[in-house]
């Protein structure tokens, strides 16, 4: 049952941070010419959807709650 507490953990920490941390992602756009090529590569910056957030730290706690408890 440990496991289900680390990653419940885990899944909770990243649920929380995605709601503030922006991920970033590049695109190249460009063009080949024979031996010649020209491009411009864009940095964008976008945030989780806060559904997907939610979802992920609900799921956290589910499974720190599941790990948390003793058995036998």
């Amino acid at each position: 049952m440990k496991i289900f507490f680390v990653l419940g953990l885990m899944l909770l920490v990243l649920g929380i941070a995605s709601l503030f941390i922006p991920i970033p992602h590049r695109q190249t756009h460009g063009f080949k010419a024979g031996g010649i090529e020209v491009g411009v590569q864009t940095t964008e910056s976008e945030k989780v959807h806060p559904g997907i957030s939610a979802a992920m730290i609900l799921g956290g706690v589910a499974l720190l709650v599941v790990g948390g408890r003793k058995s036998g």
